[in-house]
Formats: C-alpha cells, structure tokens, sequence
C-alpha cells in the first residue's frame, strides 16, 4: 500500500451505484464509515496492506472503518457500494472479510444503492431488512494474506508470477535460501495457513480474474497450476459452490446464483478508469 500521505481520506463512505471499466484501479484511500463493496457484475478486488480479498458477484466485500484500501476492476464492473456509519457494524468484524450474497441480499443492496442521500422511510425499512441479511450472511474464506517476512514475501512473489509453478516447498525454499522447515512456520506464524493452502488461495485468485477475462476454463486450469481441468473443476466447486463454466455465464450475465433473469439495476455513473470511492 502506498504512503500514509499518499493516502486520500474520505470521512463519508458512500452509497451508490457506479461502474467501472476493466482494470480501472481506485488508489489507497479510507472512510471513517464502514463499507460494503459488492460488484453485481465483474471481479473485484480489493486490497489492504495485510492482504488481497478477491469477490466475484456471489461476494462482497467489508471493509471496516479506517481501513487504507485499493480497488481494481477485473472485467467490466458494476459496482455497489454501501456506507454505515462506524458505530454501526452488523457483521461484528474489525478486519476486512468476504461475505456470501444470497439472491436476496444482492436484491436489497443493488435497490438501496439506487438512490443517494434518500431519508424516506421506504428507504429506511429497506435498510433495516439489507442490516437483518448482513447479520446473518456466511463469512467466505477467499483471503490471500501478504507476507510480513521478506524471505517469505520473496517466495511469494515468485508464485504471484506463476501461480502454474508446481514446486514443492523444499524446492522453492534451495531457491529463495531456506529450509522447508524454516518455511512452513514462517507460512504458519506469518500467515496463518500452511503452504498448500496459501498457494490454493492464490490460484483461485488468479482463476477468478482469468475467467472474469472470457480465459476458457481448460486455459485457467493450466495456466492456474492443477493437474487437470476436472481437478480445477472439483476445487472451483468447492471453494465457490458451481462450475468455473457456470460462474463465468452467470458473472458476465450479472446474474446470482440460483436466480436466472435477475435484471441488472441501471448504473448511476459513467464507466471511468480512475474514480473516487
């Protein structure tokens, strides 16, 4: 993340809705509001100096006040975004999360991020059944946490670069330096997971902007790092509940999960390449 004085300040997080072209970044700023970022169509990522949170159109993103963070749009992007004030946290998270949107969710975010600066009491009701859906939604593990350690970070970089490299540890670890063993605790103590989930993350994270691009799925497993496509497939599913097929479809049709036909609310704002959020 950029400077502390590079860092724009923003006290008031918005509400609305906006779009953005593909591979339009947002720089570092924060809010002095929470916010929900939620891409009704398109991938998302949003970044933070403890790491990367990746969030196709099942996804959100929250993002809790005074968090210095950075957008970029994977694909063309139409973006929601939901400001509440900091003494209001519905999720009861103090750290950036990925949360699941059910169609209903997605519903009560993309109606209540419509109209700015409305106090009018249909409003309000809409805001206290959107605050219900937030307290009840499921946590999403699709975090890929930055290494503090620069021996750490040097390995990373080098799978950052190629998340196809099939190195095992002890092999990546004779090229940065270190010893396997040295290197599985540094994954443990630095980042809370082991390597081979680390680097899973990672490949999902580049599987998720890979299709956001129209990449066909035989490309992205290959590309990604898996054996074979039905092995891509099989972990795709798992991590996001459907086929890297049926994402892709859904994605670019902004369409959730399980709902078919679902219409798109109208963009407020025009596509830019460099926005204020």
């Amino acid at each position: 993340m950029a400077h502390v004085s590079d860092v724009r300040h923003t006290p008031v997080a918005p509400t609305r809705t906006q779009r953005l072209a593909s591979g339009a970044e947002v720089g570092p700023h924060r809010h002095d509001d929470h916010q929900i970022v939620y891409a009704g169509r398109g991938v998302l990522s949003v970044t933070t100096g403890s790491g990367t949170w990746v969030a196709p159109a099942t996804r959100a993103v929250w993002v809790p006040a005074g968090t210095v963070h950075g957008h970029q749009a994977h694909a063309d992007l139409e973006l929601h975004l939901v400001g509440l004030p900091a003494r209001e946290n519905p999720l009861g998270l103090g750290a950036p999360a990925v949360i699941a949107v059910s169609p209903l969710l997605r519903e009560l975010i993309i109606s209540y991020t419509r109209t700015e600066n409305d106090d009018s009491r249909e409003r309000m009701r809409l805001r206290a059944v959107l605050l219900d859906q937030l307290r009840t939604s499921v946590h999403q593990p699709l975090h890929l946490p930055t290494p503090h350690s620069p021996l750490l970070r040097t390995l990373c970089d080098l799978l950052r670069s190629d998340p196809s490299d099939s190195r095992t540890l002890a092999e990546l670890g004779r090229e940065v330096g270190a010893g396997e063993r040295t290197l599985s605790r540094l994954f443990r103590d630095d980042l809370g997971m082991t390597f081979p989930q680390w680097r899973t993350q990672l490949r999902l994270h580049r599987a998720l902007v890979l299709l956001a691009d129209r990449t066909p799925v035989t490309r992205v497993a290959h590309q990604c790092g898996w054996s074979s496509t039905s092995a891509f497939i099989d972990v795709f599913r798992r991590a996001f509940g459907h086929t890297p097929g049926r994402y892709r479809q859904e994605m670019t049709q902004g369409r959730p999960r399980g709902r078919p036909g679902t219409r798109l609310a109208r963009p407020a704002q025009r596509s830019e390449r460099s926005v204020s959020l």
